[in-house]
Order: C-alpha cells, then sequence, then structure tokens
C-alpha cells in the first residue's frame, strides 16, 4: 500500500479529521456510521481506479458520503488535474460537510451538504463515470422504520434491488448510486465484507451478478483492521455499470493491498450464483459439493438458552446454598467457553458436570402461589426478581411463568461459535463433548443427533466419542469458510452456517445411510444393519 508522505492539503485534511472526531462521542460517530478512509487506503484504491480506466477517460467523479474528502484528496494525486472534468460530494453532517468546503472551496470540489438518499439523480448527460465511496455503515436498527421503508422504495425504483429490512444503510448507498452513474462508468466501493455471508446480502450479491458487470473483489486480512476504531472487516468492491456477461469471471484477492494481494483466483459467475457463502474465496477452489453430507444432516443444531437475564438466573453453587434455594428449581449449566479448559466434560453420579465453576440455571414450572408454600426463600428471590425488573424485560415477560426456560435439555456436543483464527489451540471453534445434564446458554451452539445417528449411538455407546474426535479433527478453514468474520480476526457461527459444514467421513465413520440416498438405498441399508 502507498505510504508516501502526506501532501501538504492532506497534512492538513488529517488535522482537520482529527479535531472533527475529536469533537464529537464514539457513540455518536458509530450511530452515523462515521469512520474515515485511511490516506494510504484511499491512495491504493484511486490508483486502482486509475488503471482501471482508459488514459484518456475525462473523470466525472463522485463521492456520496464525502466526510472531509480523503478520497477526493488521493484523487488529486493520482489524476492529472487536467483528466479532471468534475467532481461532487456529498455529506450529510454539516460538521464535516462545512469545514471540507472551505478545505477544498480552490480546488473545483463541489461538496453538498445534504442527505444523498434524498438528492434527485442527474440527466444522463450530467452522470459520473468514476464513483468512489466508503458508505455510512450504520445498522438497520439505527434507520427508522419510516425513513427505512421509504429508502427500499426508492432503491428498488433505482435498479429494482429489494432489500431486507436487515441491510444497513451502506446497501442503499450502493443501490441509489445506480442512477448516479454513466454506461460503462466505474465503481469502487469500501463496504464491510458481511455481505458476502449474511442473508440481508443476497440481494447485493444478485444486483452485482445480474445488473452490473462485477469485476474484482478484494477482501482484507481481518486481522487487520482497516478503521482502528470500526470492529468490521472491509472489502473493496469493484464492478461497471454494463450488462453481465454470462461466462464472466470474478477477481477474487485477499490479504495485503489491491494492488498486491496475497491470494487471488478467478471465480466464474455461475459459481458464485451457486454459492451463499463468498468469503470462502479466494481461498477455496470451489465450493462444496452439493450433495456432500453436511452437519445439519446429522444434527439438529441449536443456539443454546437466552435466559433474559444471566446475572439473575444463573447462580453458582454457592449462592444456592447461602440463599438455601431448593436444588430441584434449577438445573446445571455449562459456564462460559473460557471457563472450561478442556474439550470433555465428566459428570458425576448424578449427571452434574465436574468443573471447578458450578452454575445452575432457576427453571421452574411451578406457580408462585405453590412456590411461595413449599420453597419460601425461592419465593423471596422471586420478589427481589421482580423489584430488579427482571420480570418485565422482553424474554421474560414472553415466557409463563417469566422464570420458566425455553425447552433446551442437554445436548451431547456443544460448540463454541465465536472464535479466532489465532488462538493458541491453533482451532478457532470448539467442540466439547458433554458427558453431563448440563444444558448450555447462547454463547454455545447445541448439537442434537437426528434419529439415524442416535439409533447408531445408541447401539455403539462409544460413537458419540468418535463424532467428537473427527469434528475436532475438521480443518479450520473449512469451519472459517461457513462462517462470519469480524474485525480484528473475530469469526462467528450461526448454527445454519456451522450445519453447512461438509463431514463427508461422518457417513463412514459412523456406519450411516448417505443423505439424499434413494428409497431403494435405505431399504438396503436397513436390511444390512
Amino acid at each position: 500500500m502507498d505510504m508516501r508522505p502526506e501532501t501538504p492539503i492532506e497534512a492538513r485534511r488529517l488535522e482537520l479529521q482529527q479535531n472533527l472526531d475529536a469533537a464529537k462521542t464514539q457513540a455518536e460517530r458509530n450511530r452515523m456510521g462515521q469512520f474515515a478512509t485511511p490516506t494510504a487506503l484511499a491512495r491504493d484504491i484511486l490508483g486502482y481506479a486509475k488503471r482501471e480506466l482508459d488514459a484518456d477517460t475525462k473523470v466525472r467523479f463522485l463521492d456520496p458520503a464525502i466526510g472531509t474528502g480523503s478520497f477526493y484528496s488521493a484523487l488529486l494525486e493520482v489524476f492529472p488535474e487536467e483528466c479532471i472534468d468534475a467532481a461532487v460530494g456529498y455529506e450529510i453532517d454539516p460538521h464535516y460537510a462545512t469545514p471540507a468546503a472551505a478545505l477544498w472551496q480552490s480546488t473545483g470540489l463541489d461538496v453538498r451538504q445534504a442527505d444523498f438518499t434524498h438528492a434527485p439523480a442527474p440527466p444522463p448527460a450530467d452522470a459520473f463515470n468514476l464513483l468512489i465511496c466508503n458508505p455510512p455503515y450504520v445498522r438497520h436498527h439505527h434507520i427508522v422504520n419510516g425513513d427505512k421503508h421509504r429508502l427500499r422504495q426508492l432503491t428498488r425504483s433505482a435498479c429494482g434491488l429489494e432489500l431486507s429490512g436487515l441491510a444497513g444503510l451502506y446497501c442503499y448507498f450502493l443501490g441509489l448510486s445506480h442512477q448516479w452513474m454513466a454506461d460503462g462508468g466505474l465503481a469502487g466501493w469500501l463496504i464491510p465484507s458481511e455481505f458476502m455471508d449474511v442473508n440481508y446480502g443476497l440481494a447485493i450479491k444478485q444486483y452485482l451478478l445480474d445488473t452490473v458487470n462485477l469485476l474484482h473483489i478484494h477482501r482484507f486480512d481481518p486481522n487487520d483492521v482497516q478503521f482502528g476504531d470500526a470492529l468490521v472487516s472491509s472489502a473493496v468492491v469493484w464492478f461497471r455499470k454494463a450488462p453481465p456477461n454470462s461466462s464472466h469471471e470474478v477477481r477474487f484477492t485477499y490479504g495485503g493491498s489491491l494492488t498486491c494481494p496475497t491470494i487471488e483466483r478467478s471465480v466464474p459467475t455461475a459459481a458464485l450464483r451457486r454459492d451463499r457463502k463468498w468469503t470462502r474465496y479466494p481461498k477455496a477452489d470451489t465450493s462444496a459439493i452439493a450433495d456432500a453430507p453436511v452437519l445439519s444432516d446429522y444434527f439438529t443444531i441449536k443456539r443454546g438458552l437466552a435466559t433474559g437475564d444471566n446475572s439473575y438466573f444463573i447462580l453458582s453453587a454457592e449462592e444456592l446454598e447461602s440463599r438455601k434455594l431448593p436444588y430441584e428449581a434449577f438445573r446445571p449449566i455449562l459456564p462460559s467457553p473460557r471457563y472450561v479448559s478442556d474439550d470433555e466434560i465428566p459428570a458425576d453420579s448424578d449427571g452434574n458436570p465436574l468443573l471447578e465453576r458450578r452454575l445452575y440455571l432457576l427453571d421452574c414450572r411451578l406457580t408462585e402461589s405453590d412456590i411461595k408454600v413449599r420453597h419460601p426463600p425461592l419465593w423471596e428471590y422471586l420478589e427481589e426478581g421482580k423489584s430488579r425488573s427482571v420480570a418485565q424485560r422482553y424474554i421474560c415477560r414472553h415466557r409463563k411463568p417469566w422464570y420458566a426456560q425455553e425447552n433446551r435439555p442437554a445436548a451431547p456436543l456443544v460448540c463454541t461459535y465465536l472464535g479466532r483464527s489465532d488462538t493458541k489451540r491453533g482451532r478457532p471453534f470448539r467442540f466439547i463433548l458433554n458427558n453431563s445434564r448440563a444444558t448450555a446458554a447462547n454463547v454455545y451452539l447445541m448439537l442434537y443427533p437426528k434419529p439415524q445417528l442416535a439409533k447408531a449411538a445408541a447401539k455403539r455407546p462409544a460413537l458419540m466419542r468418535q463424532v467428537w474426535e473427527y469434528l475436532n479433527a475438521i480443518r479450520p478453514a473449512d469451519l472459517l469458510g461457513e462462517g462470519r468474520v469480524y474485525g480484528g480476526g473475530l469469526h462467528k457461527l450461526e448454527p445454519k452456517e456451522l450445519g453447512n459444514v461438509p463431514v463427508e467421513g461422518l457417513t463412514e465413520l459412523a456406519g450411516l445411510l448417505p443423505p439424499r440416498s434413494t428409497g431403494k438405498q435405505a431399504e438396503m441399508f436397513e436390511l444390512a444393519q
């Protein structure tokens, strides 16, 4: 990445940016998604854009979320002045727009202090052939419902993009900008790479495959967080406003910089249409074979319990004793993974986990009147919960009674769903063999054998241990390829994502019928058992 010293005006912009950011709280900037692009990265992006454009192109530049102008500053460094025909930037926040307009007033940049999503698109003759943007990363819950409805309608009208209500503001910026681009124009979007994996990103991927000509996606190494104050992993998405080519291949790069990536691979658009997980590229050659067995063929996978208030509902054995609370109103629950040092949980003769940290979950079906008569100390504890407004929390007030938990029996296998790729264990996720009757909170994923596997395990008591060993031997890349990643190398697996992990060896190990077998195959398998 370009590490040249800043130009005098870029040095002034950086000082301005620092002062303006310091005048806002972190919470204010998070709410508005205000994270400035580093100078070296802006130069790298504009340098790449110059190589993609014809040498004689007269640049009409647009940045729909210009901030103090990091991309425009890089534009002036990379492109000769005579090649820049026009430059426009939108900034909704006067805190940044007014000083930015003053900084760039003698350079030809038109800084418009306005909400880009309310601005009318220009006529075709005034459209822009170079659009570079680091849009505001505002999560969907910070977009009020009325505005969300407006944005969804406008985006649909602009380019046919049908966005989910869970989409962040950056998705709307991308869709609305379609009308601002000249035919054949080049766009470079610096956006969170999560769109490549999450459900709401399906519409974005469809747009990139069906409406424009997707050229290149560069994903940064999540251990190299591009924005020190934003915990997101970043990608640069390049496309032209041109009809897609069905035989086209998209360049995927990872790590390093745009111009000097660590890994790269060309992926046919046909493969991308079949694959819901784009972050597996460029490391993966192709996605897993569609008919290959996956973990959800053999396990029902659920997130652990959401109690409503762990500090109230989960108590230690010592607290139960000191408060004289009845053990029959509680059931054992696993502590957080950081308190489970081994990957196997032993149990005593009653099924309680033999761990240094012994925890119990309040889960009682008796009415409060019965509890008052039979277990006065527990009734007093419930009254304490009411005084602390625990009973009025969202989850609790939708349960009857409010102190009864969702049904989550102990699972023979649990998996940590958050992890880092650089752990001492060398594995971002841990499969833990649970020999106890302890349930788990939502810091774990719980794996319940489906009937075929459960039947086999009943006949072969050692089978579940063998399955556990097999799962812990899965290549970390196969797990990471199904999950999602955040800045700083934090990886996450949701139940469906874990269920998509290929487990071809599990069928043979457990002596199971291959998934999606024909009726004849199933009949022959049953006869062989």
